[in-house]
């Protein structure tokens, strides 16, 4: 599908309602807009919450603090480069 859009003075861009429908994107939604080349490549963030209870989490690793989990990867990535 192609949709065509003019930019603004101020440098915006209205998505067309078939793109938006498209893409499910609704009023609130976050999109992000990705560069390839001379092109730009616009998606729907997904909402993070959406993906809670999707994997599954090792009953040891549950309820580990995020900072802990953050010093325990970069601990382990810093292991493996040995």
């Amino acid at each position: 599908m192609d949709a065509a859009a003019k930019v603004t003075s101020k440098g915006q861009v209205t998505v067309p309602k078939a793109v938006r429908d498209a893409l499910g994107i609704k009023e609130g939604d976050e999109v992000v807009f990705r560069v390839e080349g001379d092109r730009a490549v616009l998606a729907r963030t997904p909402d993070f919450l959406d993906l809670a209870g999707t994997i599954r989490v090792p009953a040891a690793k549950r309820n580990v603090a995020w900072d802990e989990v953050i010093r325990r990867t970069r601990s382990d990535r810093a292991s493996a480069r040995r």
